[in-house]
């Protein structure tokens, strides 16, 4: 069996959703996590969560939040109306951001994506500029100015993002170690893969193979990471912007938005729970052989069995974006400077909270090995998932 060594010490990994607009919620939880020295050694991404995550590994440490901040700033303009004061009603607040977001589909984001002209339709069938409405050659620009791919590529930090093949409908992520290995780098046309949602955004050709969103498939590389790193303990901190629980809908809106929160919260639940199973399920088969008497031990079905089993310790502290009454399911393409310092601040506020709860440090006990926090915010205390 390895040396046990506490989350504290073990490799630190930050897991980063999908959600568009919603992952200012992003920047400020890492902004926060600065704020108590959690240095990432690895960050997994998918869609908004990759251009985060190369924004962090493609800075040096003390650029990053300014770097998150420029890109975030840029990506949300400020609109011509804004309700006075912002908190006045939730009805008002739901016209702003229906209103916002309708001048986003309109007129696209800066540094980011623009209207197709002459729109898709009035393209030749089959040519790239007629399967999208908008193009996104801004945000390429805006990678190649803001992320230093040279530094990714040095593997300063490992970073992975998720993309999924148009013509095979398989999850792929691409990962500057494994990409090293084969002689390749990560580059900008791999984070706008991982963010190229359909019908909005092209597919990006990498290597004569066309790609979309990471989210199509899975909205959440969590499973990625586990699959990929089994010998060294972990401590993720996991930082979805869709989530799974919800209350009943109430109207057409809160339809539109549940629906959306349950596609791309990617069954982020039942993803952890199997994990949880699976390391527990080796730590058990371990356990047994350990018992055998020695000759069985010896067994090449025992050895077999014991280097199969060999497991390391995860704990997944589990941080979720709680969505607010006045918001529905064009929350992740309102990019108004309102909702993004509203998401970004909930983020920074989100992640003090959960540092009140110091459990999560400790690593997980001989009987399991591995746990789930799931940080839920104010109202709901984190709670230990055995």
């Amino acid at each position: 069996m390895m040396n046990p060594a506490t989350p504290a010490n073990a490799q630190r990994v930050l897991v980063l959703q999908g959600g568009g607009a919603l992952g200012s919620y992003q920047a400020g939880a890492y902004q926060a996590l600065c704020h108590f020295d959690f240095e990432p050694q690895w960050i997994a991404g998918t869609s908004i969560g990759a251009v985060n995550a190369a924004i962090i590994a493609g800075n040096e440490r003390e650029k990053r939040v300014d770097r998150l901040k420029e890109f975030w700033q840029m990506v949300s303009p400020g609109a011509p109306w804004v309700p006075t004061p912002i908190t006045k009603g939730e009805r008002e607040r739901t016209l702003y951001n229906e209103t916002s977001a309708a001048l986003v589909a309109t007129f696209g984001v800066p540094g980011f994506f623009t209207p197709r002209v002459p729109p898709a339709p009035l393209w030749p069938k089959g040519s790239p500029q007629s399967q999208s409405y908008y193009d996104t050659a801004p945000l390429r620009k805006t990678l190649e100015r803001l992320v230093d791919f040279d530094r990714i590529n040095d593997l300063k930090c490992r970073l992975s993002v998720g993309a999924v093949s148009v013509t095979t409908g398989n999850l792929r992520y691409f990962d500057n170690v494994e990409l090293k290995r084969q002689g390749k780098q990560i580059g900008p046309e791999h984070i706008m893969a991982s963010g190229a949602l359909p019908p909005g955004f092209p597919s990006i050709v990498i290597d004569g193979e066309h790609y979309w969103d990471g989210g199509v498939a899975s909205n959440t590389p969590l499973d990625y990471v586990l699959d990929v790193e089994t010998k060294n303990d972990l401590l993720i901190f996991q930082v979805d912007l869709f989530s799974a629980r919800g209350p009943l809908p109430q109207s057409l809106l809160e339809a539109a938005e549940r629906e959306k929160d349950i596609r791309f919260s990617s069954r982020t639940r039942m993803s952890t729970d199997k994990n949880r199973q699976i390391h527990n399920a080796r730590k058990a088969v371990l356990d047994l052989i350990e018992k055998l008497p020695d000759d069985l031990k010896n067994d090449p079905s025992a050895i077999y069995l014991r280097e199969a089993a060999r497991e390391s310790t995860v704990t997944v502290v589990h941080l979720i974006y709680r969505s607010k009454n006045y918001e529905s399911s064009s929350k992740d393409y309102d990019f108004s400077h309102v909702a993004m310092v509203e998401h970004w601040e909930a983020g920074v506020r989100d992640v003090h909270q959960s540092m009140r709860h110091k459990d999560w440090l400790e690593r997980p006990q001989s009987d399991e090995t591995m746990v789930t926090y799931d940080l839920s915010g104010e109202e709901n205390p984190p709670q230990k998932e055995q």
